[in-house]
């Protein structure tokens, strides 16, 4: 659950075009989201550690890597990787490694059913605590269950340190650190089937 929230959060710093109709405010903020964009989603790829609080309720921690569709997780339960084509997932606990075609919204019981339209928000900006924040409100009449996000974002370089997410009634809070923004190898998204000889391998992708 934690790797599904913190992804769909960091998709949240996607940006589109800046219409001419636009605020001030709104226009640095769609500026500094693109600039933090760069950082996270470019070519060069990127990492960072997460620690999860939903109200309170549920937490969980981990690490993730990513660089374009590829993707690797590290939480308290599971090592996942993503290689843009196959994804594994292997539960520490099962000593079992499940197989997923890598875009299958099957990896898990809450894969899809977070969709949202970056134009269905409303952006703003201020400062917080030393830091920007940017507010992404849902604009009247949208469909997506993401009514409210808040980003926190390093004044000097826009790295992402705090979010926090409303979803229905439901507020989610994640810590970010040891955000790092390049010298990302492609080999951290290649499955090391040596490392799980012995383990149950169940694949997933017909299903």
């Amino acid at each position: 659950m934690g790797r599904k929230i913190v992804l769909l959060i960091i998709l949240v710093l996607q940006t589109a075009l800046v219409g001419a109709q636009q605020t001030a405010n709104e226009r640095q903020a769609r500026r500094i989201f693109n600039q933090a964009y760069d950082q996270v989603f470019g070519e060069q790829g990127a990492t960072l550690h997460y620690d999860v609080n939903i109200v309170g309720i549920y937490k969980t921690s981990g690490t993730i890597w990513f660089k374009g569709k590829k993707q690797k997780f590290v939480d308290e339960k599971v090592n996942t990787w993503n290689d843009g084509k196959t994804a594994y997932m292997a539960f520490r606990k099962k000593q079992e490694v499940h197989i997923h075609d890598a875009n299958s919204d099957k990896k898990d019981k809450y894969s899809g059913k977070f969709k949202f339209d970056l134009d269905d928000f409303d952006y703003s900006i201020s400062e917080d605590d030393g830091k920007f924040l940017v507010t992404l409100k849902q604009k009247k009449h949208a469909k997506g269950t993401i009514k409210i996000v808040k980003a926190w974002l390093t004044k000097k370089d826009y790295h992402p340190v705090r979010l926090r997410i409303k979803v229905a009634f439901i507020w989610t809070t994640v810590a970010i650190s040891n955000f790092r923004s390049g010298g990302i190898n492609d080999n951290l998204f290649v499955f090391p089937h040596s490392q799980y000889n012995g383990w149950k391998f169940i694949d997933k992708r017909n299903d």
